[in-house]
């Protein structure tokens, strides 16, 4: 519902047409766990986007040990936050630190943006849409608008 009127959050969808989108040719490596483990483990960082996915499967937990270990591990983890990840603004702040998240790593878009460059994982959890670059690229889809979290 970014960036449009009551009205067309409403009704936006009603007796439209969909239009084309744009094709971006990106390749994609698929793996497992235990590729995974090892790629976390022999980072030196690593920022977690936590999204509304996070939140409804209730792995705020999980991601905290998960944290704990990389950070016992000499992982320098960070975790972005965007503004309207969760179902409501401060949502995954809230799940976050109720899980025992330490504040000092979590940060908001803003804040990090500019630490992507430098960081060698990026696990992003539930939170497709806040790293979709077709919300800047890409006029005709249907996030275009929308701030979204860089690498």
């Amino acid at each position: 519902a970014m960036n449009r009127s009551l009205s067309n959050v409403i009704l936006g969808g009603y007796a439209t047409v969909a239009t084309q989108t744009e094709t971006v040719d990106r390749t994609h490596q698929e793996i497992d766990v235990s590729g995974t483990v090892d790629l976390l483990t022999s980072a030196k960082k690593v920022i977690i986007v936590p999204g509304y996915g996070l939140a409804v499967a209730n792995a705020q937990y999980a991601i905290a040990d998960l944290i704990q270990k990389l950070r016992n591990h000499g992982v320098d983890v960070k975790i972005a936050i965007h503004p309207v990840a969760g179902r409501m603004p401060g949502q995954l702040n809230v799940l976050l630190a109720e899980a025992g998240v330490p504040y000092d790593i979590v940060f908001e878009m803003e804040e990090i943006n500019d630490e992507f460059d430098d960081t060698d994982v990026a696990l992003v959890i539930g939170a497709n849409d806040t790293v979709n670059s077709a919300a800047d690229e890409d006029p005709n889809s249907p996030i275009a608008g929308m701030p979204v979290i860089r690498d």
